[in-house]
């Protein structure tokens, strides 16, 4: 079999890297920002690990090789999310989201954006950056012919893009400030199309920091602090754009050209989403375990022993297993094939959409197996539960935007079913 999941010793160097940042910076971390009551004070108080994790690479080593960063394989990528999200899921998406922040310059960037990724691979500093996309209202059906689309405009006048419009869920586009990302990829749509074709409408422009500053005050602007169920260290606030200009240099993708990248984007980030799922998950069985063989229930042994527990536990490690499989499989296959891009796309969407379904089952089922004590806050459990229910909603909902690709992909006549696994059937 051409199939080894042995890991290589650079993924080996990963794992073992991303353990010891989770044992050390991550492991107290919510003992720090559960001591703040508003959720974004809790965001801002995660700032010194954040700083810990720029100076230790982990930001330099989202961004591509080729743009001057230390980006790895796509499996490695999965590697690290895992072990992070295992141990704390909460501010690891704010490192992870900078890093989807700054993916549609490692997709699309030239030589000319190098400067925008500066602070990024300085080392220095907190930076953070943003991938904003969705909208108050969705984006689920944003290229839908003949409705509103993206709401949030970008005219041209003279040298500079105006950019109007409103944001919701981007994390981290306000900044730890909450006066504005270091580095925001807008996702937006011209005033002035070639056609009627939504996605040739559809652009990407860099919003910097500095181009906030240079701007007028109120150009941008937090409307509403958004508190969440899980993640309640992370930032993704409603911001709105009045006016603000940017100069024609920041354009990163022009009209027409914008769509492809943003859904090329949530792609490698629908893998991710499975190896958040599969940390999750060891999390929760972890936790499940170590009640099942330490406490009988007032039995003569431990509750381990009884059938009913062992089914469950079972249950939650082979879908654990399950999910990493599929995950590190999606992540292989997006980067090396076999199959064409629409092949190799359909296994991340189907990582995302089977693991991120799984782990909230699985927390679910741990739940069950230590009865009304997971009720307890001062167990993981509840914790866990609320942190799993976003999986299957954010990163492109499962059901209005990945099983609607999936769809898609199955409805073209040059699906071929199997392409991603054997190759092309002919």
């Amino acid at each position: 079999m051409p199939i080894d999941f042995h890991l290589s010793p650079a993924e080996q160097g990963i794992r073992g890297a991303a353990a010891a940042f989770a044992a050390g910076p991550l492991k107290d971390a919510k003992k720090t920002y559960m001591k703040y009551q508003r959720h974004q004070e809790r965001f801002q108080s995660t700032r010194p690990i954040y700083h810990q994790a720029v100076a230790g690479g982990l930001i330099k080593g989202q961004i591509a090789p080729h743009l001057g960063g230390a980006g790895g394989t796509l499996i490695e990528a999965a590697i690290l999310v895992e072990e992070m999200y295992t141990v704390e899921p909460s501010t690891s998406l704010t490192i992870f989201s900078t890093g989807l922040g700054l993916t549609p310059i490692n997709l699309a960037g030239k030589p000319e954006h190098k400067e925008f990724l500066a602070p990024f691979l300085s080392g220095d500093g907190e930076p953070l950056a943003s991938l904003v996309f969705s909208e108050p209202g969705g984006v689920a059906n944003y290229l839908e012919k003949g409705a509103p689309g993206l709401l949030t405009t970008a005219t041209l006048e003279g040298d500079e893009w105006v950019l109007n419009g409103e944001k919701i869920w981007a994390t981290n586009s306000a900044g730890w400030d909450f006066e504005g990302a270091d580095l925001q990829c807008v996702v937006c749509r011209t005033t002035t199309p070639s056609s009627d074709e939504p996605a040739d409408a559809i652009m990407i422009l860099l919003v910097t920091i500095a181009d906030i500053r240079r701007n007028a005050s109120g150009a941008f602007k937090v409307l509403r602090q958004v508190s969440t169920a899980g993640h309640t260290a992370c930032s993704g606030p409603h911001i709105k754009y009045s006016d603000l200009k940017v100069p024609v240099k920041n354009v990163l993708c022009p009209p027409g050209t914008g769509a492809p990248i943003v859904s090329a984007a949530f792609d490698c980030t629908a893998v991710l989403v499975g190896a958040m799922s599969v940390g999750i998950m060891r999390a929760a069985f972890d936790a499940a375990l170590a009640f099942a063989k330490g406490d009988n229930r007032r039995g003569a042994s431990e509750l381990l022993t009884r059938q009913a527990v062992a089914d469950l536990l079972s249950g939650i490690k082979m879908q654990a297993e399950a999910c990493r499989a599929l995950t590190w499989k999606a992540a292989n296959c997006l980067e090396n094939g076999p199959g064409d891009y629409n092949a190799r796309r359909e296994l991340a969407l189907a990582a995302k959409i089977y693991c991120s379904d799984t782990c909230t089952k699985a927390i679910t089922e741990a739940i069950n197996v230590v009865g009304i004590t997971a009720y307890d806050a001062d167990q993981p459990f509840a914790d866990l539960l609320t942190t799993a229910m976003v999986l299957p909603i954010f990163d492109g909902g499962n059901v209005g935007i990945r099983r609607r690709h999936m769809q898609q992909l199955m409805l073209s006549k040059d699906y071929d079913s199997w392409a991603s696994t054997y190759g092309p059937s002919k």
